[in-house]
């Protein structure tokens, strides 16, 4: 079975919105996983902050990152976010995925991402369909 790092390496060369964000992936591990991402103007609304779909979307991929690691290939189900502070141009973010529960179908995940300072961005919560195929 492959690695929790080699599961990353396949799924982000396919991933091209994860490439666009330049997510860095700096830890993986079997229902974790942590990644940095920096604010570019690309990613801003119509009030020069970080558009919500951008940390909706760096959660989204540290959920499947971090629950595909165990070597089964996973899918989200249902998700959800709550936003609690603006993010500006060119500040880095760091992103935090932890497993909840992980049952024999079903797993459950939070992802917390944290601006410079550490201060929470967004909480985000997302269940998995864990299939019985390998990677």
């Amino acid at each position: 079975m492959k690695s929790p790092q080699e599961i990353v390496d396949l799924m982000m060369q396919n991933d091209r919105f994860s490439q666009w964000m330049n997510l860095e992936v700096t830890a993986i591990g079997k229902g974790s996983c942590v990644a940095t991402c920096q604010a570019k103007k690309e990613m801003l609304n119509g009030f020069a902050i970080l558009h919500g779909g951008i940390t909706y979307s760096i959660s989204d991929s540290l959920l499947a990152f971090a629950s595909n690691a165990y070597g089964y290939k996973c899918v989200s189900i249902e998700t959800s976010i709550s936003h609690t502070r603006s993010v500006k141009v060119d500040e880095v973010l760091t992103a935090k995925c932890t497993e909840i529960n992980r049952g024999k179908t079903i797993g459950i995940y939070t992802v917390d991402i944290f601006d410079e300072s550490g201060e929470l961005v967004s909480k985000f919560k997302g269940s998995v369909f864990i299939s019985g195929e390998e990677w």
